[in-house]
């Protein structure tokens, strides 16, 4: 599975590289490499599913961008994560730093609007820790589909921790005028399965005579083999600055 994600990350940035250095039209239209294209020509704060922070921008030419970011804190994008309808309250902890390129198809258009069009590529290192507390309504729960009365509490970690990921993205980030641009972007990063760990603590009955620790245990898989949590979904928005 590493394999695979180092793989994806890699082809993503050999195709920036690419169309950076290979770009005919680009170096016809006179954007020829130069040392200040080193330099940053903007900052980003920004704010979305996985937490607040910002990052430096980076232009090398009309059609193509780098943003090197962070995110981080305890925004939630979810209320609960949920497995044969029992439902954990989640509580994130985010900590994700981020290297995209942002190519513009019409990035040398005279329309402002079609130049703020844009695909992301690029990958994040992850360390997100997610704390899991299973929810009650009414003085009963559900593990592993069955129901337990219960005098104590389950909860748990979900992390993807130290974890690389490509991302894929879509964006749009108008200027308003010469210093000031705003900007919305949705995606997905690619994480893989997370780690999972499920604890309990007090007594948990059920009157079918369901063993708890087993049905535990097999939701405990299940939250760490369910394909939906190889996804983590980006939405963002924020402002950009340049000078």
């Amino acid at each position: 599975m590493k394999t695979l994600k180092l793989i994806a990350v890699a082809s993503a940035l050999a195709a920036v590289a690419s169309t950076t250095m290979a770009d005919d039209t680009v170096v016809q239209d006179h954007y020829a490499f130069d040392q200040k294209q080193l330099l940053p020509v903007g900052v980003r704060a920004e704010i979305g599913t996985t937490g607040y922070g910002g990052a430096l921008l980076w232009q090398a030419n009309p059609y193509v961008g780098l943003a090197l970011g962070y995110n981080g804190g305890d925004i939630s994008w979810t209320d609960d994560v949920s497995i044969n309808g029992t439902k954990y309250d989640l509580d994130m902890d985010n900590k994700l730093a981020y290297l995209n390129a942002e190519i513009r198809p019409w990035g040398a258009s005279a329309n402002p609007w079609a130049q703020g069009l844009y695909v992301a590529a690029g990958a994040a290192y992850l360390d997100n820790d997610y704390d899991l507390t299973k929810r009650s309504s009414d003085g009963t729960i559900k593990v592993n589909g069955n129901n337990y009365n219960f005098n104590g509490e389950v909860n748990g970690k979900m992390n993807y921790e130290n974890n690389i990921a490509p991302y894929v993205g879509f964006g749009f980030a108008p200027k308003f005028n010469k210093n000031w641009g705003a900007f919305a972007e949705v995606g997905a990063y690619y994480t893989g399965n997370p780690k999972v760990n499920l604890s309990a603590n007090g007594t948990f009955v059920n009157v079918n005579g369901a063993d708890f620790d087993r049905d535990l245990a097999a939701e405990e898989d299940k939250i760490r083999n369910d394909d939906k949590y190889q996804w983590l979904p980006v939405g963002k928005v924020g402002l950009n600055f340049y000078w």
